[in-house]
C-alpha cells in the first residue's frame, strides 16, 4: 500500500504559513483523553496529526488530555501508545499530558483574576443555562460578574483549598454574554471536583476546563499547527482569546484547523456508548473485535496498512459525510488478498469417504502458499480415505446450475483429484451424516488425467486423519443497516451538543436517554459461533495470524486460542466492495 500523498487544505494552509514566515517549524500533536480505548473515528484526526509532521520535516507530540479524573486511567493511556504504535507512528516531539501543566493553568487563572478577565461565578448550573441564553437569543450577565478582582482571587484560592462543595462556584472568562457564539457568552474555566487524579493524586480539588487547558498546553509545547475535527470550529474564537489573553506567559501562538470528522455507517463513534456497551456486558472488553476500536480491529485482523489506506483514500475535507464501512472491509481485504496465506478450512463440516481408497493409505501433496507470489513458498496436506468438506457443497437433491457435489455428479478436491459422488448416509432424523465417492486416481498432478475436464466445481477440504478441530467466530455490525442514518445523526447531534454543552462540566459519563434508545438498537445475533476442522498449520501459528481460508473468506488468530482449540476471528468475507 502506497500512502497518498495528494495536497489538501490543510497542508495548503500549512504551506502558505510556511512561505509567509508565521512560522519556521511545523509542530503538531495528537491529544486524546485517556478515557476510554481508541476508535476508527479517532484515527483520522490521529493520521493527520503524525502525517502532517512527517510531510514537513517536523515534530509530533502525544499529549494526553488528562483534565478529567471521572473516567481517566492508566489502562487507557497504554492502550493508546500501543495502537499508535501499532499504526506505524511515534510521538517524535515528545510524550506529555495536560496534567503536567495545572500549575500553570492555574497561574494564568490568578493572573487574568487579576486583570479582570475572570471571576469567580455562584450560579447553579441550571441557572447558568438560563442565563447563557439561546443560538439565537443573548444572554444575560452573572449577577456575580462585576464582583472585585480581590474578593474572586480569594474565593479561588479557597476554592482550590477546598473549601467548597462541588458545583457550588466556577471560574469563568469575563468574555461577551451577548456574544452570538454562545461558546464566548462567559465560559468556564475551572470547576469544583473532588476526584484524585490518577498522575497528581489529591493536590487539585479544581479542575482546568479543556476549552482553557488545550490551548495553553498546545502553546507551552510550540504547537504551530492544531488539527481538530469540525465541531470545534464553533471552539477557535475562544482557543484564541485564551492564548491572546495569556500571551506574556506563553512562548508560542499555535494556528487551529479544523476539518470533517470521520463518520461511518452501522459503527458507534462515541467513547461514552462504546464504554455502556463494555459496562453493560454487549460485549466482551474493549478489545472485543465487533468493536470499532483499533485494539479491537487488530485483534480480528485488520492491518495497520489497511487502516492508513483507508484514512488516506477518504481524504480530508470540510464537508460532514458519511462512509460506508464497507469501503473500509475493501481496503482490508486488498492487503489480505496480497499477504495472507491460503490454507482449507471447513465451517460447516460433513465426512466424505472416499470408498475405493485403500485403508490406512495416505498421500502427501504440495500446496502454494498464495497463487501469486511464489516467494512465499509451500507447504504440504495430506489426503486419505475420510475427509471433511462443507455441507454447502453438498446437496442430495440439487438446485438448478448447482455444480457442486451430489450423487452421480464429479468435482474436484482442490489440489489433489477428481471424486464422482456416488450417495449418502442418513441418521434416524434424516441428517446427512456420511458421503460416499470414489476417487479417480489418475487425475491427481503429474498423471494423464491430470487435466481431464468436469462440469463440476473446484471444493475445498480438509484431510480427517489429521484434521485441526477449531472454532470459528462470525462476527456482524452492532448496529442494523435500517440505523445507519440514525447513527449518523446521531454524531451530528454530538457535535451540536459540543457548541452548547453545559458550561460547568465537560462531556458528561452519564448514560442519557437517547443512549438507552442506542443500547435499545443493538443487533441481537451479532456473533456465530462454528466448529470446523483446518490443516494442522493453523496449530502452531501464533495469535494474530491471518489467513484466507480458501472458498471462505479472511481469517485471524484469536488469542483465546489453545492448543486444543485453535480460535479464528473472520476478518472480512472473500467477496465485497471493490476499490
Amino acid at each position: 500500500m502506497e500512502e497518498v500523498t495528494r495536497t489538501n487544505f490543510i497542508w495548503n494552509a500549512i504551506e502558505h504559513d510556511l512561505e509567509e514566515g508565521r512560522y519556521t517549524q511545523v509542530c503538531t500533536r495528537f491529544p486524546p483523553e485517556p478515557n476510554g480505548y481508541m476508535h476508527i473515528g479517532h484515527c483520522k484526526a490521529l493520521i493527520m496529526d503524525f502525517l502532517t509532521a512527517e510531510r514537513y520535516g517536523g515534530l509530533c507530540n502525544l499529549r494526553f488530555d488528562d483534565t478529567n479524573p471521572a473516567k481517566e486511567d492508566t489502562e487507557y493511556v497504554e492502550a493508546i501508545k500501543r495502537d499508535i504504535q501499532w499504526l506505524g507512528f511515534n510521538w517524535t516531539g515528545g510524550l506529555y499530558y495536560a496534567s503536567d501543566y495545572y500549575d500553570k493553568c492555574y497561574e494564568i487563572a490568578e493572573d487574568w483574576i487579576r486583570r479582570g478577565l475572570a471571576y469567580v461565578d455562584e450560579l447553579t448550573p441550571e441557572q447558568m443555562r438560563e442565563y447563557r441564553g439561546t443560538l439565537s437569543a443573548p444572554g444575560k450577565n452573572s449577577p456575580w460578574r462585576d464582583r472585585p478582582w480581590e474578593e474572586s482571587l480569594d474565593l479561588f484560592r479557597r476554592m482550590r483549598a477546598g473549601e467548597f462543595p462541588e458545583k457550588s462556584l466556577t471560574l469563568r472568562a469575563r468574555i461577551d454574554m451577548a456574544s452570538p457564539n454562545v461558546v464566548m457568552r462567559d465560559p468556564a474555566m475551572y470547576r469544583i471536583l473532588y476526584k484524585e487524579h490518577w498522575r497528581t493524586g489529591d493536590k487539585w480539588c479544581i479542575y482546568p476546563m479543556y476549552d482553557f487547558a488545550h490551548p495553553i498546553g498546545d502553546a507551552l509545547e510550540g504547537i504551530s499547527h492544531s488539527l481538530c475535527s469540525l465541531e470545534y470550529e464553533i471552539h477557535r474564537p475562544l482557543y484564541d482569546w485564551v492564548v491572546e489573553h495569556s500571551a506574556n506567559m506563553l512562548p508560542a501562538r499555535p494556528r487551529q484547523i479544523e476539518f470533517a470528522r470521520l463518520n461511518m455507517t452501522r459503527t458507534v463513534m462515541s467513547k461514552r456508548k462504546l464504554r455502556a456497551l463494555v459496562e453493560g456486558g454487549y460485549v466482551r472488553g474493549w478489545d472485543d473485535p465487533r468493536m470499532p476500536t483499533l485494539s479491537a480491529l487488530r485483534r480480528r485482523g485488520y492491518t495497520a496498512a489497511a487502516i492508513r489506506d483507508f484514512i488516506s483514500r477518504i481524504g480530508v475535507s470540510k464537508a460532514d459525510s458519511t462512509v460506508d464501512t464497507a469501503m473500509l472491509e475493501a481496503c482490508v481485504r486488498q492487503d489480505l488478498d496480497a499477504n495472507a496465506a491460503r490454507v482449507s478450512a471447513v465451517l460447516k463440516p460433513i465426512k466424505v469417504v472416499l470408498t475405493n481408497w485403500p485403508e490406512g493409505e495416505t498421500r502427501t501433496l504440495t500446496v502454494e502458499n498464495h497463487p501469486k507470489k511464489p516467494e512465499m513458498g509451500t507447504h504440504t496436506v495430506t489426503l486419505g480415505r475420510e475427509i471433511w468438506i462443507d455441507a454447502e457443497d453438498f446437496m442430495e437433491v440439487p438446485v438448478n446450475k448447482f455444480q457442486r457435489m451430489y450423487p452421480g455428479f464429479e468435482v474436484r478436491l482442490k489440489g489433489a483429484c477428481i471424486v464422482r459422488c456416488e450417495g449418502c448416509t442418513k441418521d434416524a432424523d434424516g441428517n446427512i451424516v456420511e458421503i460416499q465417492c470414489t476417487a479417480d486416481f489418475d487425475s491427481f498432478a503429474g498423471c494423464e488425467g491430470a487435466s481431464r475436464k468436469i462440469k463440476g466445481k473446484v471444493i475445498h477440504w480438509v484431510n480427517a486423519a489429521d484434521a485441526v478441530p477449531f472454532e470459528a467466530r462470525l462476527y456482524e455490525p452492532l448496529l442494523p443497516a435500517e440505523s445507519a442514518e440514525a447513527e449518523a445523526e446521531a454524531a451530528e447531534e454530538a457535535a451540536e451538543a459540543v457548541d452548547v454543552a453545559d458550561e460547568t462540566a465537560e462531556e458528561t459519563d452519564a448514560l442519557t436517554r437517547k443512549d438507552y434508545d442506542f443500547l435499545k438498537q443493538i443487533s441481537p445475533d451479532t456473533l456465530t459461533v462454528l466448529r470446523g476442522y483446518a490443516e494442522p498449520i493453523v496449530r502452531d501459528c501464533e495469535p494474530g495470524t491471518s489467513f484466507q481460508f480458501v472458498r471462505v473468506g479472511y481469517f485471524c488468530k484469536d488469542p483465546d486460542s489453545t492448543s486444543e482449540l485453535p480460535v479464528f476471528n473472520r476478518t472480512v468475507e472473500l467477496n465485497g466492495m471493490k476499490l
